[in-house]
């Protein structure tokens, strides 16, 4: 179990600590609203889903031994455009670098989407969630 922290600082901006006591900042700068000084809170979901995801295809594939170079994972979300402007898709864009396997790398992607990502199959049952990727070098 997880326990995460936030504290108003001023304005909208504030900062977070995560359940290893890592801080990050997140809103914006008192009185320069709408300017974000730090991660907007829907990007950080964006985010947390990259992260996730990306996780557990660079573990799947490390322990398929499998030649992984690099990692990029781009996560774009489509939002409502009224209050409270929940998303309606999320899409996965995966950079991968190396000589992998693309069986094996479609497997990684399909089994961090379907069964391990929580961030991800939290946000299933609500939103359109889609991915990608492309081999690189």
């Amino acid at each position: 179990m997880g326990t995460v922290s936030l504290k108003w600082i001023d304005s909208q901006l504030m900062v977070g600590v995560d359940s290893y006591g890592h801080p990050l900042v997140t809103g914006s700068w008192p009185d320069k609203d709408p300017e974000w000084a730090a991660l907007k809170p829907s990007d950080l979901l964006l985010l947390s889903a990259a992260a996730c995801s990306a996780y557990d295809v660079v573990m799947i594939l490390s322990k398929q031994r499998e030649p992984l170079e690099g990692l990029e994972v781009s996560c774009t979300g489509e939002q409502d455009s009224n209050p409270p402007y929940v998303f309606t898709s999320i899409h996965l864009h995966y950079v991968v670098s190396g000589k992998v396997n693309v069986a094996k790398l479609e497997r990684a992607i399909r089994l961090s989407e379907e069964k391990y990502c929580s961030v991800v199959n939290t946000l299933k049952p609500t939103v359109k969630v889609t991915s990608d990727y492309e081999l690189v070098g």
